[in-house]
């Protein structure tokens, strides 16, 4: 099991913000959380994460988010309908796992996510395949 704070990527880290719910780590085009034990990721929790992510990151460019599963902890799939209703876009999403608690949600969140979802069991790889993919995006915007 990986925790962010042991990657290399760990020097480039613009901000950490820990809440009562789980630690968010914020990287140029990239987001990584490691939520907390038996904690419930709902859609008040998604809005105060993702108006931070605005305010570290901005509004207008690509941006990857991982959710490191290093807990056991629950996601209310059916809130993506109100992160879509409310206008947000997540261009990257994926999931680190390591173990099959930490896959279960992952069904019933692909019901709900517009965009595909992938699946890893290596930290290091989720944050590769994120930085590439969110570089790829701005250079074709660019």
């Amino acid at each position: 099991m990986q925790r962010v704070r042991d990657l290399t990527i760990f020097k480039r880290i613009k901000e950490v913000r820990e809440y009562e719910f789980g630690v968010f780590y914020f990287f140029d085009g990239l987001v990584i959380s490691e939520m907390g034990e038996g904690a419930t990721f709902d859609w008040e929790k998604a809005e105060k994460i993702i108006s931070v992510a605005y305010e570290i990151l901005g509004k207008d460019k690509p941006v990857a988010y991982i959710s490191n599963r290093i807990h056991d902890y629950s996601v209310v799939p059916a809130d993506w309908l109100k992160f879509y209703k409310n206008r947000h876009h997540l261009e990257f999403y994926s999931i680190v796992a390591y173990n099959k608690s930490g896959l279960a949600s992952v069904i019933l969140e692909k019901m709900f996510f517009r965009n595909k979802i992938r699946q890893f069991s290596d930290l290091e790889d989720a944050v590769q395949w994120s930085l590439a993919k969110v570089s790829e995006k701005m250079n074709m915007s660019a």
